[in-house]
């Protein structure tokens, strides 16, 4: 993760006009340039550029992402070996316990869903596959941060701050630090309401074999369902067994 410098202007433009378009699901010229105070002609352009290279689409004088990305993220998580050799694991991991099962990776200091496979009683959740997450606010991510450097970690703080995303979330550094050496000691994350009020996790690290922490397999699910020896001995165990397997088909796979 690397702080903005020495960015080009005009790229930086498009990459917001980008995030606007997707934060909103559509957007017309004039609500994008009022939002980023631009001129209406400056951000015609960039739109227009964007829909001729096929990555924006125009309907009824508002743009909206094309197709063209899925292209582009799909080519991008098949390239990644964890996803590969984990997709079939998490996906019986879902279909065992009928919750949502996921592996989540780190990139520029946030944690990113490569999949959410959904068992049958999975909750409908804010979440998606390309999703990203502040890695402090569950268990999915958790065990990235537990494994990284003190410095690592407040690099990470210092960018991204630790948002509250309810009463639960960890938002002290110092107590930040001490649950994460918890974490690193018992192999295991929990998440209590951490992230989404009335929702449980438990997640595993995924190591390489240099021993490198490269991702994570979790669970999740509704605190009515996440209780007693279900939260805090059958899905640690679930979600460690499918870390190893991923873990040996990163390997020797």
């Amino acid at each position: 993760m690397k702080p903005k410098t020495n960015s080009v202007g005009t790229i930086e433009l498009t990459f917001e006009i980008i995030e606007i378009v997707k934060e909103r699901g559509e957007a017309g010229v004039a609500e994008i340039a009022k939002v980023l105070d631009q001129p209406k002609s400056t951000v015609h352009s960039h739109l227009s550029t964007l829909e001729q290279n096929e990555y924006l689409v125009a309907e009824n004088g508002s743009y909206q992402l094309g197709l063209r990305f899925l292209d582009l993220g799909e080519i991008t998580r098949k390239r990644k070996k964890i996803y590969r050799e984990g997709k079939d694991e998490v996906e019986k991991l879902a279909e065992n316990t009928g919750e949502l099962a996921s592996i989540l990776v780190e990139e520029h200091g946030r944690g990113v869903f490569l999949c959410r496979p959904k068992g049958e009683n999975a909750v409908q959740l804010d979440s998606y596959d390309g999703y990203r997450i502040h890695l402090h606010t569950t268990a999915a991510g958790k065990p990235i941060l537990a494994h990284k450097s003190k410095a690592e970690i407040q690099r990470i703080i210092d960018y991204h701050g630790l948002p509250r995303r309810t009463e639960n979330t960890i938002v002290d550094t110092d107590e930040l630090f001490e649950h994460l050496t918890e974490v690193r000691e018992q192999g295991i994350a929990f998440d209590d309401e951490e992230r989404l009020r009335g929702l449980r996790c438990v997640g595993a690290p995924i190591r390489n074999g240099e021993d490198e922490v490269v991702g994570t397999v979790s669970l999740a699910g509704p605190t009515s369902r996440l209780q007693g020896d279900v939260f805090h001995e059958e899905y640690p165990d679930l979600v460690q067994q499918a870390a190893n397997v991923i873990e040996l088909g990163i390997t020797h796979g």
